[in-house]
């Protein structure tokens, strides 16, 4: 990294500028730069930049560095501090909150900042708590439409690791112990000097542990875990649709540094006689013409069983009535949905003479013109 470099040229910004205009061209050059954000082939060149920037940042966010710089340029920054002072005191935290919003976790700042052996707030940079947590699990389950309603009980057959029984979960044979790794003395990482900065790296032979297995356990060959296959009872509340999310904590992986959590994703299969909109259902009910004529009552299905419906005297097809309270109860317990019946008008195709008779007399009443029906229309219906 040069720092040769006029640090106001290097974030774009004049002489002049005030704290916040420093801070946002800092924001932005960082996402500009940031490695995650760039080609693999660029990334080396990315962390140089990124690195430079924040060099310059820490210098110009800090008053009395900052008047140094002004009054005797880069000369008056080496000689009045180390180069890890040169951080210190900078505040890169609102910087970092920012970024965390876009997606942007410690771990690029611990690569960039710990090799060079302290972190963003020029404290020596320590080695991270050994493990992590175990891999979060996700199972779909289908449930039927009823069981959506009403909220039911499953039992699933989750496939997982689980620490493992013999050892523990340590890896190690038991009567046997884990050893202070001989290459980073237990540090779990080994540094390189290069010009200013010690570059401080994983170490390759324990990972960053500090430690490794010498005689490891037969059971889990020193991985501390086994692959099993576990039943576990899920409760589905009522209201669930499909794409809704069950978490059950602790229920996915297990890992050094604790279990992960099991995620059930629900399906709800599609029903033979009603479908749903959000928390209504809705069904179809057909009825005869004459008593969408004459009104009366029809029988309907619900999810409850069947109940009697009435029909008003001249309802058209088409025609929805709604249910109160017959649909689905919300998911977070905001009410409950409603049934919607949608009635469909059957037109006879099939007449007796008599029933003709009273329907072309009706016709004329109506004032409609009645259409005689012709000899081979007769005998066509006669042998239908």
């Amino acid at each position: 990294m040069s720092t040769q470099r006029d640090y106001y040229e290097i974030l774009g910004v004049q002489k002049k500028a005030s704290l916040d205009e420093i801070k946002k061209a800092y924001r932005q050059m960082v996402l500009r730069y940031h490695p995650d954000r760039v080609p693999p082939e660029q990334k080396k060149e990315a962390e140089e930049k990124f690195k430079e920037v924040s060099e310059a940042y820490a210098v110009l966010s800090d008053p009395p560095k900052r008047a140094l710089y002004d009054q005797y340029g880069h000369a008056g920054i080496d000689q009045r501090y180390a180069y890890e002072d040169i951080f210190k005191g900078a505040d890169f935290s609102s910087i970092f909150e920012d970024l965390a919003e876009f997606g942007f976790g410690g771990g690029i700042f611990d690569e960039i900042f710990g090799d060079l052996g302290f972190d963003i707030f020029g404290t020596r940079s320590r080695r991270r708590a050994p493990g992590r947590r175990g891999r979060d699990i996700q199972i779909n389950l289908d449930i039927t439409l009823e069981e959506a309603a009403r909220g039911t009980e499953k039992i699933i057959t989750v496939p997982r690791y689980e620490a493992c029984s013999t050892c523990g979960g340590t890896g190690v044979k038991p009567g046997s112990k884990k050893i202070t790794c001989p290459q980073c003395k237990g540090k779990g990482s080994t540094v390189v000097s290069s010009g200013f900065f010690q570059l401080k790296q994983t170490c390759a032979r324990c990972q960053g542990e500090g430690w490794i297995i010498q005689t490891p356990c037969p059971d889990c060959r020193g991985e501390g875990r086994i692959r099993v296959s576990r039943k576990i009872r899920v409760k589905v509340p009522a209201g669930v649709d499909t794409g809704s999310h069950l978490r059950i904590r602790g229920e996915g992986e297990s890992g050094p540094a604790g279990s992960g959590d099991l995620y059930v994703i629900i399906n709800v299969l599609p029903h033979k006689v009603f479908s749903r909109e959000g928390n209504d259902i809705l069904v179809e009910k057909s009825i005869t013409l004459t008593k969408a004529i004459l009104g009366g009552e029809v029988e309907v299905p619900t999810l409850e069983g069947k109940v009697e419906m009435k029909i008003p005297p001249g309802t058209q097809s088409n025609r929805i009535f709604r249910l109160k309270g017959k649909g689905i109860p919300d998911v977070h317990g905001r009410g409950q949905g409603d049934e919607l019946v949608r009635v469909i008008v059957e037109i006879p195709t099939k007449l007796t003479a008599e029933q003709r008779r009273l329907i072309e007399e009706f016709a004329r009443l109506s004032g409609e013109e009645v259409i005689k029906e012709s000899f081979a229309d007769k005998i066509k219906r006669t042998f239908r």
